[in-house]
């Protein structure tokens, strides 16, 4: 999503949702996030769930120190006792090593998920170990790019979403991907602007 393309979306999804419009007003537009597609993207969301951005930057730049390239291969000949060094938990490590062998056996190619529909790439991210939804989504959101997801499993979202509707509660998910319904197609500029609102919105 480049700065064009959120420009778009996010006037489009304002000229129907008043609420976006007006902290649009305040805040501005989110800037670019884009990713890379292939393996190194995959590893970095491994390491970074359940963990803040800061965290997760930093155990990427000691496991950039200790491989000169972060590939399947690398990563298969790395020790347990390497990656953990860098900050990985034991599950991640299993999560990171699984990853590479699917890629190596030739079970899971990321070239291929540029070719198939979200919800069949979604699938196939998920059914390696440690990919749930949430990591499925965001990488078809920031490395191919597509603009209508919404990861509703975000807990971030989900409370911008609140404040950004003056919600009494935060929504579950399902409520979520009805609050948002109509900012399709461009979803995940919306979701975008709300990570962006959940970092600059007044408490």
């Amino acid at each position: 999503m480049n700065t064009q393309i959120i420009k778009q979306g996010l006037d489009e999804i304002a000229s129907r949702d008043k609420d976006v419009a007006k902290s649009l007003d305040d805040l501005g537009y989110p800037a670019p996030r884009i990713r890379p597609p292939g393996f190194e993207t995959l590893f970095n969301i491994i390491v970074s769930q359940q963990l803040s951005t800061h965290a997760a930057a930093a155990i990427m730049g000691r496991v950039h120190e200790l491989l000169p390239e972060i590939k399947a291969e690398s990563i298969l000949d790395s020790s347990i006792a390497s990656l953990r060094g860098c900050g990985l938990s034991q599950r991640k490590v299993e999560y990171a090593k699984g990853l590479s062998n699917a890629i190596i056996a030739g079970d899971f190619d990321p070239n291929d998920l540029q070719y198939m529909d979200n919800q069949e790439a979604i699938k196939e991210i998920m059914a390696l170990k440690g990919f749930g939804p949430w990591s499925a989504e965001v990488y078809l959101m920031f490395s191919l790019q597509q603009p209508d997801i919404f990861p509703s499993g975000d807990l971030a979202l989900l409370v911008a979403l609140q404040k950004l509707k003056g919600l009494d509660e935060k929504p579950t998910p399902k409520e979520a991907q009805q609050i948002v319904a109509h900012w399709s197609p461009w979803r995940s500029v919306g979701s975008l602007f709300l990570w962006h609102y959940y970092h600059g919105a007044p408490t």
